[in-house]
């Protein structure tokens, strides 16, 4: 048997709204589409997009008040739930046949992880800023004097976009899309020169 060391492992925070449970649905999607880390996820990404809009048609006729459509869009959730699980499943074993780029494997299908078998506190977290569009991220300090870059990524990481850099080990991002499923990470630039980019985290945009 294999044992897996520092495993990563893939988390889904999926919302009881539903809006924002498709949109992190659709997120999932397209991060996983041509993604050369899963070439054959199952279920067929085909399959949850058709699960998304089932979804997404039964949301609306959900706002005609007729009789039993509250209990079709609780259906198509718990059909999307289930999809979106079964998705997750490739990632985690993806990621635990790479354990080396696991990190990136799962940021790459936009979804979130979960360090164990670590000492490691979290050295670096996100969460919704006090406006709509904003992130507050938040950083363990490098050193006495140092400065911090950020950047965020809208589609699981293969674009990036860089924001203004800090001298303190935090910083509040503005204007990025609301119900975006953001990625966003940072490194620490001191006297010794630029440190690495950190894990990424994941975060739904309000």
């Amino acid at each position: 048997m294999t044992t897996v060391l520092n495993r990563n492992i893939v988390v889904l925070k999926l919302p009881l709204n539903v809006p924002a449970l498709i949109k992190i649905g659709e997120a999932i999607v397209a991060a996983m589409t041509n993604n050369a880390s899963f070439p054959a996820p199952v279920p067929p990404l085909a399959t949850v997009t058709a699960a998304l809009a089932k979804l997404d048609a039964a949301e609306t006729a959900t706002k005609t008040r007729a009789q039993g459509t509250v209990e079709a869009r609780n259906a198509a959730r718990v059909e999307v739930v289930q999809a979106l699980h079964g998705l997750k499943g490739n990632v985690q074993l993806a990621a635990d046949a790479s354990p080396e780029q696991a990190a990136t494997i799962i940021a790459s299908a936009a979804m979130g992880l979960k360090q164990t078998a670590s000492r490691n506190k979290t050295n670096f977290a996100a969460k919704p800023g006090t406006t709509t569009g904003s992130v507050q991220l938040v950083a363990k300090a490098a050193a006495r004097r140092a400065s911090y870059e950020w950047q965020w990524s809208a589609d699981g990481g293969k674009n990036w976009t860089t924001s203004p850099s800090t001298l303190q080990a935090r910083t509040t991002l503005a204007g990025i899309p609301s119900a975006t499923v953001g990625q966003f990470r940072y490194r620490a630039v001191t006297k010794t020169g630029e440190g690495d980019w950190s894990q990424v985290v994941t975060l739904l945009v309000k």
